[in-house]
């Protein structure tokens, strides 16, 4: 009997991919969003073809220059072309997204499932952690994080993805709460299976969908905490690129060089929107209540 329940679960998760799949495809927000993110990873991974200029060269005779048709978001306090460093930019925030989300899974998730399969003792250890990290919040966290480590993009990443760790840490806590009632569960230690086994062979693929959304609605976050900690200081350091520092610089001159922080701010606005429609979109492709 116990083999009877293990192995239908496994054929029907792999049915169900394709039909995931279609009905993500049907989700205008994840298309929408989809298409977004996509646009600027085709920025990010071909800066060096797509800027018109280098980001960090200076045209002196062209200070805070309007937009026009030899720079086309207008040049900033140094005479640097706007729209390159806004293209280049895209790198930064980018990574800090993806980058920043994937260290707080590779964290998280482990701890997530060890919490929720074993309880007792490790499950309150884990989740008294949790919380504490959980009650000061995320950009106060990374910041404080960021400044204790030293201001650079990859300390930036680090402050970021360690403060984003309780949060799955919850999902996958909460995921393998309700999985572990199941019966092909309990099929499976009838099995004698070990712990190792059941927890990557049957917990963990029921497990990624809800992860999954969490990190595309986290990325957003990260974006949105990478510009805050560049603007601060404690991001990406100058001359490089970075949309927060952008942003920093621009703020000194609003009334004279709008351009300087209307291009930045609009990307910004844009990536961030992007990750949300892409995880509302996959919320409702992979939930199964939707």
């Amino acid at each position: 009997m116990s083999s009877i329940e293990t192995v239908p679960v496994a054929s029907q998760a792999r049915a169900a991919a394709p039909s995931e799949i279609r009905r993500l495809l049907r989700e205008p927000s994840a298309v929408i969003g989809a298409t977004i993110i996509l646009f600027f990873i085709v920025l990010a991974v071909f800066a060096s073809w797509i800027a018109p200029y280098d980001p960090n060269s200076p045209d002196w005779m062209a200070i805070r220059a309007a937009p026009s048709a030899a720079h086309w978001f207008g040049t900033d306090d140094l005479g640097r072309d706007v729209l390159s460093r806004v293209i280049f930019g895209t790198q930064a925030s980018l990574s800090a997204g993806i980058v920043s989300v994937t260290v707080a899974v590779l964290i998280g998730l482990p701890f997530g499932l060890m919490a929720g399969y074993f309880g007792g003792l490790t499950d309150m250890v884990i989740s008294r952690f949790a919380d504490a990290l959980l009650a000061c919040p995320f950009l106060v966290l990374a910041i404080a994080l960021a400044a204790f480590l030293g201001p650079s993009l990859q300390n930036a990443m680090i402050a970021i993805g360690i403060s984003a760790v309780p949060v799955f840490v919850r999902v996958a806590r909460a995921e393998t709460l309700v999985v572990c009632t199941e019966d092909y569960i309990a099929a499976a230690r009838s099995q004698g299976l070990g712990h190792l086994a059941i927890l990557t062979g049957q917990v963990l693929p029921n497990v990624l969908a809800p992860t999954i959304v969490q990190a595309t609605l986290t990325m957003a976050i990260a974006v949105l905490a990478e510009a805050s900690l560049a603007f601060l200081g404690l991001g990406q350091l100058p001359p490089a690129p970075s949309w927060g520092a952008m942003l920093d610089v621009a703020r000194q001159f609003l009334g004279e060089a709008p351009w300087m922080a209307f291009w930045p701010g609009l990307a910004i606005i844009a990536l961030v929107i992007g990750f949300n429609l892409m995880g509302d979109g996959l919320n409702d492709a992979l939930n199964p209540r939707h």
